[in-house]
């Protein structure tokens, strides 16, 4: 099976040795999104709402760059460096997301990359 590389300019460029995802077949696995402005690859603001916002505003720019939407995720992993936060995810994943919703994983890390608050990450299954 080819595998191709998923690439937007709607979202933060990599800063790293990585891909903004990658393809194989119907399969995308999609790298961790930060809460970076991709005009500016500055972070959004300091406010978290606002850093999980702007991540799941980065993830549907990758979704849509591979053929897909945020819906077609079947597997999200949410890096939190305070699980105080756990509601907040869950209403903000509410306004991006509607039943079925994808497997999940949320999980308190030490820090995450730029100071962020908080990282996202999945897998996105192509109709």
């Amino acid at each position: 099976m080819s595998r191709s590389i998923i690439h937007t300019d709607n979202a933060p460029q990599a800063i790293g040795t990585y891909s903004q995802a990658v393809r194989v077949g119907k399969t995308v696995y999609l790298s961790g999104q930060i809460p970076l402005r991709p005009d500016t690859m500055e972070m959004v603001s300091d406010n978290f709402e606002e850093q999980a916002q702007q991540v799941f505003s980065n993830l549907k720019a990758v979704c849509e760059a591979a053929g897909g939407t945020i819906q077609d995720m079947v597997k999200v992993n949410i890096f939190l460096i305070d699980l105080g936060n756990f509601a907040k995810v869950n209403e903000i994943m509410s306004q991006h997301f509607a039943a079925p919703f994808p497997a999940r994983a949320a999980i308190e890390v030490k820090g995450l990359p730029k100071g962020s608050q908080i990282e996202i990450d999945g897998v996105l299954e192509l109709p």
